[in-house]
């Protein structure tokens, strides 16, 4: 093969080819691992990342203990980068500022004296300012870190050594959760609350394979440092714990609270998780502004060191649960926090495990710590029994021994050889101070020894059964349970769960819009505006050159309007969204898909008790309820199928109980309305039987009001004596009466 490498002009080095894409794939995976191991993902085992479990490391290092004194964070912060974490100082100092925030983190891990941040989103003070120390939740993260409980590793330079993972006698991953993202992968895992992750550990030890279901009566939800209500269904919680996946609906804690003369506001204590206060209020004052919260009056900010934000209705009889109802759908006191409990299962997998798959995995891992603690214990124990059978030879042969050491070159080796001590025996006696040799007794001796003995025995026990180690790790949950249980002031749960009040959404679409009464106009030619107010003068409406009135009717902005076109299908209008009544409007093409070679037919105010009668040219129609005919999108909703050369002709209210057909012979038939089908769609059956042409128009009328009409005058007829006409459905009919429009139109039908 010829030799590929390059050289310069120069004599320098060679110049070897690389292959670019597999250079930037290695390399890309190789940012992609390390984001995911060191930066990004959680372990499952202490709930940590790589520069929290460093920060903890570190402040233990320099003896911050609960009890202890605080010292400068920007001390903390330089320790950390410089012998663990070679990073941005401000990085470093964010992370610790967020395990000492206790509206941030549900069990502060940092206990920080100064300027720390606020709900209101307000940045803390520098680190030269602030002062850390750990707390005791931190202190049950690092318990037994010195007894070979977890491996250690060298830090980046080699000088140091730090820990691979904490022993973590806390089930600190769910207690207080972890947001991060990664390279292709993110989590997000709300806190929880600690005496419940207790109750589920010790019900998962003696039921190794619960179920989801189960470990949810234990774990009910998230617990948020902040409060608030969860509305989550309880369906799609266990599901969420199931998979891991999902997430939970958030809301505010409110009241009411009474005025005088039946006046009320309503108070909010307790605002969302990770929603800053100021931009909650910033935010509604904004919508308040924009006329977007019509229920709404006002909102004072009253919060001193507890949250009270105080919103003042428009008036008394506004209903305060459709205001908040109002206020959840469009602002912050109603969040959704996701949950994705995508982890480093045992430290090196990123997987997306469940809820008893986490707290499973914690345990194995407790496990883990317990038997090699138990083990270095085991080897305490046998070096200091061989230290005492030392000690005992030493006292039994006390002026021996001070003999040899004061007059012997060699006093080490001559020990060793007269008394048959082992090397560790031998140091321990030379290295025994004299004012200590009065306290060496044999009594004292063979007590300490038989207690040792015992001990050994006991954990030699320990780690020969499964049931005994699982047993001492219940002990250690419930004194975790005990300690940092509602027994302890912070531990009580802080979130609710409740249901969602019963509010429909359309009621509270209505409600969002400002109520104003327009009428709506609509030309021949499908243009469409609203004009303010009723009973307007639609004689001196401007229309563009060759285009006229259509139809007018009055409504409200909370309408809506459904429109009816020839193709058989029906739109609908949020009256609200149609354009003022200066100038000609705008084409109603513009706001539906409606094709060019059809046209409306009807236009009128949804009411959803209602029921209409729809009827194609064909001859054929039937009867539908209102509410079915309501579409969500621009393409409408088929309803009438016509085919071949038919299109819709009627669209009127199914009020009455006979309906009336003429034809395009001028033969009129009617019929009771109990001969027609009720559908939601389809062609309907035949009302009337034409030779040649096809049907003109239907109406349905009540059987004591008799059959009307109105003229192309507007003049209104009322035939009284229609039973000459009445036959049966799908009948031919008779001529229709003297008098009758020539049009073959009964006139308007929604009124």
């Amino acid at each position: 093969m010829a030799d590929q490498t390059i050289r310069p002009p120069d004599g320098g080095a060679p110049i070897e080819p690389v292959d670019l894409r597999e250079a930037l794939e290695e390399r890309y995976l190789a940012y992609a691992l390390s984001t995911i191991m060191h930066r990004a993902l959680p372990d499952v085992r202490d709930g940590l990342k790589p520069v929290h479990r460093r920060l903890l490391y570190a402040m233990r290092q320099l003896k911050l203990d609960p009890e202890g004194g605080f010292k400068k964070c920007a001390r903390v912060v330089g320790d950390v980068i410089g012998k663990f974490h070679p990073h941005g100082d401000q990085a470093v100092y964010d992370a610790l500022v967020r395990l000492a925030q206790g509206f941030a983190v549900r069990y502060p891990l940092v206990d920080g004296q100064g300027n720390f941040g606020n709900v209101d989103g307000d940045n803390p003070a520098a680190m030269r300012y602030t002062e850390a120390r750990l707390t005791r939740v931190a202190e049950a993260l690092l318990e037994g870190i010195d007894e070979d409980t977890v491996d250690f590793r060298e830090t980046y330079d080699g000088e140091e050594r730090e820990p691979v993972v904490l022993p973590a006698n806390f089930p600190n991953l769910l207690a207080n959760g972890a947001n991060g993202i990664a390279v292709g992968m993110a989590t997000s895992i709300p806190p929880h609350n600690v005496e419940e992750l207790c109750n589920a550990l010790l019900h998962l030890i003696k039921h190794p394979n619960a179920r989801t279901e189960t470990l949810v009566e234990h774990v009910p939800g998230p617990d948020f440092p902040t409060g608030g209500v969860i509305v989550e269904p309880r369906e799609a919680i266990i599901e969420a714990y199931r998979t891991g996946r999902g997430s939970f609906r958030l809301r505010a804690r409110w009241e009411v609270e009474k005025l005088a003369r039946g006046a009320w506001r309503v108070v909010v204590t307790e605002v969302p998780y990770q929603v800053p206060k100021a931009r909650l209020i910033e935010k509604i004052a904004e919508l308040l502004a924009a006329r977007k919260l019509p229920l709404l009056g006002d909102i004072h900010d009253e919060s001193a060191e507890d949250i009270r934000l105080v919103l003042e209705p428009r008036s008394r009889t506004v209903d305060p649960p459709l205001m908040m109802e109002q206020l959840f759908r469009l602002t912050d006191l109603e969040v959704r926090i996701p949950l994705n409990m995508n982890v480093l299962s045992r430290g090196r997998i990123p997987n997306v495990l469940g809820l008893g798959q986490v707290l499973r995995e914690w345990l194995d891992h407790r496990r883990e710590v317990l038997l090699r603690r138990s083990r270095f214990r085991l080897d305490k124990i046998a070096h200091r029994l061989e230290v005492l059978a030392g000690y005992l030879i030493a006292y039994l042969n006390i002026d021996e021994v001070i003999r040899i050491i004061r007059f012997e070159d060699h006093p080490k080796t001559v020990l060793a050889e007269r008394f048959s001590l082992s090397e560790v025996q031998v140091e321990a006696i030379l290295n025994l101070r004299l004012r200590r040799l009065h306290k060496l007794e044999e009594i004292e001796i063979r007590k300490e020894h038989e207690a040792l003995e015992g001990e050994r025995a006991e954990i030699e026990a320990l780690l020969g059964s499964e049931d005994k180690q699982w047993a001492r790790i219940a002990e250690e949950v419930r004194a975790i349970r005990k300690i940092f249980g509602k027994g302890w002031a912070p531990g009580r749960r802080r979130t609710d769960f409740d249901s969602p009040p019963a509010i429909a959404a359309a009621e509270l679409d209505q409600v969002l819009i400002e109520r104003e009464p327009i009428t709506v106009v609509l030309s021949e030619k499908g243009w469409i505006r609203a004009l303010r107010g009723h009973g307007a003068d639609l004689a001196k409406l401007s229309f563009k050159s060759g285009d006229r009135l259509k139809c007018a009717i009055e409504a409200q902005t909370t309408d809506k309007l459904v429109l009816f076109a020839t193709n058989g299908r029906f739109f609908t209008l949020g009256a609200d969204k149609l354009p003022g009544g200066r100038g000609h409007g705008e084409p109603v093409r513009l706001m539906i898909d409606l094709e060019e070679n059809h046209d409306i037919l009807a236009l009128f105010v949804h009411d959803p008790e209602r029921k209409l009668l729809v009827a194609a040219s064909s001859g054929h129609g039937f009867v539908v309820a209102e509410r079915d005919v309501v579409a969500m999108t621009r393409k409408g909703k088929q309803v009438l199928n016509v085919s071949g050369e038919a299109e819709a002709v009627v669209c009127a209210p199914a009020r009455g109980d006979h309906v009336a057909v003429i034809g395009e012979n001028r033969k009129l038939l009617i019929f009771p309305l109990s001969e027609l089908n009720a559908m939601t769609r389809g062609k309907g059956v035949r009302l009337q039987r034409y030779a040649q042409g096809g049907l003109s128009d239907a109406r349905v009328f009540a059987d004591e009001e008799g059959l009307g009409w109105t003229d192309s005058a507007g003049r209104s007829f009322r035939l009284e004596e229609w039973r000459d006409w009445l036959g049966a459905r799908a009948q031919a009919g008779r001529l229709a009466p003297r008098g009758f429009p020539k049009s073959n139109r009964f006139g308007t039908s929604f009124s």
